[in-house]
This record gives structure tokens, sequence and C-alpha cells, in this order.
């Protein structure tokens, strides 16, 4: 009997306890290790942001499902990862012990590299739950006196997404208040032009996303580096193409959200030989780390070179589809492993979003995410919007009732009018 421990409760993790439990014989153990006690659906956060989710609409307690499922769960932070004695030692000092580790943690939130920057600084951010209801909690008292508003990303951040949602949400939400002629927004990014996305555009997204800008009288500075951030004022230093300073920048704001960038977190982080300098996973083309060959990862935490070298630095993002992908090659690669044969299932690059822009969006598809690609597409409408909307309760319904079908595949998928993707 094998003990198949994930560790992270998210998007990949949930998703990949389910597909262990339905893939392997009962005679194996599957625990899920988790921080927190909840479920949350991180790509509803900038809605909640701004009132239009309540956290008990985007959450629910893990327990409950898992065990209906027959999966253990710990509700504890693992305080380190003891790779050669494959065990996790918990925050209580508590010892779990493992025969295959699948580490879905996300990411670690590195506002510490912009002095002044996140939710203990000046700026907020939507990358959890408890982040978009500080902003909402910010918002209520800045509706009843406006001012300026920055939006973006920080150096080094993958996930622009989210960044350009919240911008077109966030000035949507301000016209039906009648608000948004006292609120100048701004879009402060690291990436080299509007819509590149880290992943060096996609189809026409840089003259689509600019358009969509100009007609919602949103400024943009790209190739963006943020120094630091003070009470109501953000410092950026403008590069040029060769990242040399073009422009200082001293841009006012009564209120910012400010995506971070990203690298892994401590226990996972502190693994010696198991990550890259900036703590995500190294991974072989199965998902398995290049070291501990009973340790898979899959999502945010795993390393993926940038697309293309920037003048402030990018990294690519890892969508929801490419992390589902990941999260069914690992159970497949364990399943096979655990038959005595050789790990063969391979995840995929390839890149679909759908992106909301208030009440309309976006969606993208880039085959493979990095060029040149096979398939380069980029469309906006509000069928996107609807589509992102049902695709919500869509998931949420999924991860109550123990889904272990792929639900990007076959929803995201669907939605585009594509049947199926070479992987």
């Amino acid at each position: 009997m094998a003990h198949i421990v994930v560790l992270g409760a998210g998007t990949g993790g949930m998703p990949a306890a389910y597909e262990l439990r339905a893939k392997l014989d009962k005679s194996h153990r599957v625990t899920v290790v988790n921080a927190v006690d909840y479920f949350q659906f991180v790509p509803s956060n900038p809605w909640l942001a701004v009132g239009w989710r309540k956290r008990d609409a985007i959450t629910f307690p893990i327990r409950p499902h898992l065990e209906k499922k027959g999966i253990e769960f710990v509700a504890r932070p693992v305080q380190r990862i003891d790779a050669d004695g494959n065990a996790l030692e918990l925050a209580d000092g508590e010892r779990l012990a493992y025969d295959y580790l699948v580490i879905t943690t996300g990411p670690k939130l590195s506002f510490d590299e912009v002095p002044g920057s996140g939710p203990q600084g000046h700026t907020r951010s939507v990358c959890t739950v408890d982040h978009a209801e500080q902003f909402w909690s910010d918002y209520q008292s800045f509706l009843d006196d406006p001012g300026p508003v920055i939006v973006g990303a920080m150096p080094g951040a993958s996930c622009f997404g989210p960044a350009y949602e919240f911008a077109f949400i966030l000035s949507k939400d301000l016209q039906r208040r009648k608000l948004r002629h006292k609120v100048p927004i701004t879009f402060v990014t690291s990436e080299p032009y509007i819509g590149h996305l880290g992943l060096g555009g996609v189809g026409d997204s840089k003259s689509l996303l600019e358009s969509d800008f100009r007609n919602n009288d949103i400024k943009w500075i790209t190739n963006a580096k943020v120094t630091r951030v003070e009470a109501g004022k953000m410092f950026v230093t403008e590069v040029d193409d060769k990242g040399q300073p073009k422009q200082e920048h001293e841009l006012p704001f009564k209120l910012s959200m400010m995506l971070p960038a990203f690298k892994g977190v401590d226990a996972v982080a502190g693994v010696e030989g198991l990550c890259n300098p900036r703590g995500f996973v190294l991974i072989d083309e199965f998902q398995r780390s290049k070291k501990h060959r009973n340790i898979f990862s899959a999502g945010v935490c795993v390393a993926i070179p940038p697309v293309e070298a920037t003048p402030v630095p990018t990294g690519a993002p890892k969508t929801g589809y490419m992390i589902e992908t990941m999260v069914t090659a690992i159970v497949h690669n364990i399943a096979a492993e655990l038959e005595g044969k050789p790990a063969d299932a391979k995840g995929t690059w390839n890149a679909i979003c759908l992106a909301d822009m208030g009440d309309t969006g976006a969606a993208f598809v880039a085959l493979p995410q990095i060029p040149p690609r096979n398939v380069n597409w980029f469309k906006k409408g509000k069928w996107v919007h609807l589509a992102k909307v049902a695709f919500e309760k869509y998931f949420l319904y999924k991860m109550k009732n123990g889904s272990s079908e792929p639900i990007y595949e076959k929803y995201v998928l669907s939605a585009l009018g594509i049947e199926k993707l070479e992987r």
C-alpha cells in the first residue's frame, strides 16, 4: 500500500486528489495537506474585490468534500519537507510520511521585493480571497472620496491576466456607480508592451487591449519597474528597450491593486536540489523532480522559463488548462509506477484563458505557449464574460462533488469551439 500526499488544495491540488482517488486502487491512501481548511476559487477574486461576489460564494470547507471521496485531509501549514526521509514536518511538530509527494502549493507572494508594497504596505492584490476582501474594505471609503487608481504588475510578475481583468472590472463598476469621471486609472506593468501577457503577445492582443484601454480612458506605462511605494505615491522607473532608465515617474494614488512577483513557498524552496533559485520546482517532462524521483509537481509552483527576455523581468503564466494537464499526467505516472511501469504521461505547455472585462471579455489560445506557435488566437466579446461566469459555477460544482473529469478540457475548449488539443 502506498501513501500519496498532495501538498496544496487549490485549483491543482483538489483535482489531483480527486483524480488520484479515482485512478488508484483503494488499498492506496491519498491525503491532502493545506495551510487553511477552505478552498478558494482564485479566478473570482477580482469580482470579490469590487463587491460582485461574496466570500461564501467562491469558497467552501474542504474536509467534508474530500472525506466523502475517501481522501484524508490535514489543515495545517507545513514547516519543512524532509525529502530524503520521505516525510512532511507540520507546523505543530507532527511528521507525516509519504511514498509519493505531489506539490501543488501555488506561489509565495513576493511583496517584499518592492518596498512599501502589498497588504502590509500601501498596495492591494487579488491573489487570495483575503487580499480581495481587503481591497473591498478599502474600496468602501474610497467611494466616498474617490481619486487616482493604479492597477498593474510588479517587476518579475508572471500572472498578468488578473491585472487586466481588474482594470476593466473596476472601470465598469465605477461607471455603474456614476463615479468613473472622478477616478483616473493608470495601468503600470513590467511588460514591454500592452498585451504581452508574459507570453510574447497572443494574436492581436497588443492592438486589441490598447484599443480597449483607450476606449475606457485607462492610461498605461509599460517597461515599468516599480522601485518603491509610499502612502499615496508610487515610484516607477520606465526603461527603454535596452533596459536603461528612460523616465522617472512619481504617481499619486488613493487606491492601488498591483500583482507581485512570485517565488516558491518556503517549505518547498528549502529542499536542497528540488528548486531553482527562486524556489520553483525543477521537473522533468513527466512532472517529476529531477532529484527526488518520488516527488511530482504541478501548477504555479513549477519552474518554467520566461518566454523571452524583456527589459524589465517578466515570467511565464501557468493557466488553468496547462495546470489541469500537468495534474492528469502526474496521476497517470504515479499509477504507472505503482504497477511497475515507467512514467510516460506528459502535461502541456498550451495556454488557454478566459478573461473577464466587466461586461465583455477576452479569450486567447497559444499553442504552444512559447512561440512560434501552431495556434495564435485572441478574441473578445460579451460571450467570454458569460462563459467565465458560467465556468465559475461549473468549476465550484465539480470541486464540491469530487469530479475527476478534466474540467478545463471539457468546458473551456467546448466554449471556444475546440474539440481536443494535442498535448
